[in-house]
């Protein structure tokens, strides 16, 4: 990835120096605003394009069994990826310590839930 490509992720940021000609590039120090920010990028660049076409097809008027079917698993799967983008948004609001905090809690609240498949939820949450 060249640096034009960070500038539009948002990852890197250019400074200039008095008296300085060069261009300096310049990362953000905090990871948690590296991730939030890497989020937002894939999010905006592919969620939401994905999240309009299942809403467009979902306008589509079924003609056959098959069809109602294949409604059916995008409305699900636009509605799965409603919550996990809310959820997202919620998690986006806290405070980097936290959120921090929340992602160490991972696998307790795996355990408390009492997921059928911990080993990909704590692999989700792990450090």
């Amino acid at each position: 990835m060249g640096l034009k490509e960070f500038q539009a992720s948002r990852l890197v940021r250019l400074r200039h120096q008095l008296s300085d000609c060069r261009e300096y590039f310049e990362a953000p120090s905090d990871v948690w605003e590296i991730f939030r920010v890497l989020a937002e990028e894939r999010r905006r660049r592919e969620i939401e394009p994905t999240q309009s076409m299942l809403r467009n097809a979902r306008r589509e008027i079924p003609t056959s069994d098959a069809e109602r079917h294949a409604q059916e698993r995008k409305r699900e799967m636009h509605d799965h990826i409603d919550r996990l983008m809310k959820w997202f948004d919620d998690v986006q609001r806290l405070a980097p310590e936290t959120a921090m905090k929340l992602r160490a809690m991972g696998a307790t609240v795996t355990k408390v839930l009492g997921l059928k498949d911990r080993n990909n939820a704590a692999r989700f949450f792990a450090k």
